[in-house]
């Protein structure tokens, strides 16, 4: 289905029925992408006595349990509700589901001591003088090998809370990221960039919302789309989500 849109006094043609999806499947097992530790994915059918909830063991239907943290074993989007004292939830703060987003490619820089960083300089090189409600981070290098990685006690590349700061000026209302956290691994709790993205505690964005752990294709090119942020309707701080991107094709 072709729609129309308007964006910077420009008229766009989009695809609806060809998203880019670029969250990673929750799947069973190990070979599932992992951090923070949790253990893998579990689906498992319910038992009660003799019957089970799976057709191909005699049951007659399908009926399983999932087990799964949200934060460690997939993609999800999280809300202020991730570092707050009070209990914000991502289904109350999450009320719009569509955004003009800008995706930017990174190589993380290497420091001193080992860590490797996106900096303001690095957001500042790529975006320009760009605002976008949504701000999409693909780091390099980009292998395939990011749905299924395991990244805890790693220390992954993070983002240095003074470009978390930079996107709280320009007024970026969502940050999507194919990293397990915006934050280092193991920085004694400080988590420096959720902070500076939220302004929490002193000016809230109850607003905003962090993505991780996507993955974003090679074949998809740096530019402008409209993001669709589906997620389920979870009253916690986080929820698996199912971040989509549709190209903007300019109009004739």
């Amino acid at each position: 289905m072709i729609t129309k849109i308007t964006y910077k006094g420009k008229s766009y043609n989009l695809d609806l029925d060809k998203p880019i999806d670029i969250s990673i499947p929750l799947r069973a097992g190990k070979e599932n992408v992992n951090a923070w530790y949790v253990p893998p994915v579990s689906i498992e059918p319910v038992r009660m006595g003799d019957w089970i909830g799976d057709v191909n063991q005699g049951g007659s239907v399908n009926f399983k349990n999932i087990l799964f943290n949200p934060h460690g074993n997939g993609t999800h989007t999280e809300c202020v509700g991730h570092i707050s004292k009070e209990e914000y939830t991502i289904n109350q703060c999450l009320k719009k589901f569509f955004f003009m987003a800008e995706l930017i490619t990174v190589l993380p820089d290497e420091t001193a001591d080992g860590d490797k960083i996106i900096t303001k300089q690095h957001i500042e090189n790529c975006l320009g003088d760009k605002c976008p409600e949504a701000l999409i981070i693909r780091t390099l290098d980009n292998h395939i090998s990011k749905i299924n990685r395991q990244y805890s006690n790693t220390n992954p590349p993070y983002l240095h809370h003074e470009a978390a700061g930079l996107m709280d000026a320009l007024g970026i209302t969502h940050l999507l990221i194919d990293l397990p956290s915006v934050d280092k691994e193991k920085d004694d709790g400080k988590l420096l960039a959720h902070h500076a993205f939220w302004q929490y505690p002193h000016n809230t964005q109850l607003e905003r919302t962090i993505t991780e752990l996507i993955y974003v294709p090679n074949n998809v090119f740096d530019g402008t789309y409209l993001l669709n942020i589906q997620i389920a309707s979870f009253e916690n701080d986080a929820s698996p989500s199912k971040p989509l991107l549709f190209q903007m094709n300019l109009a004739l």
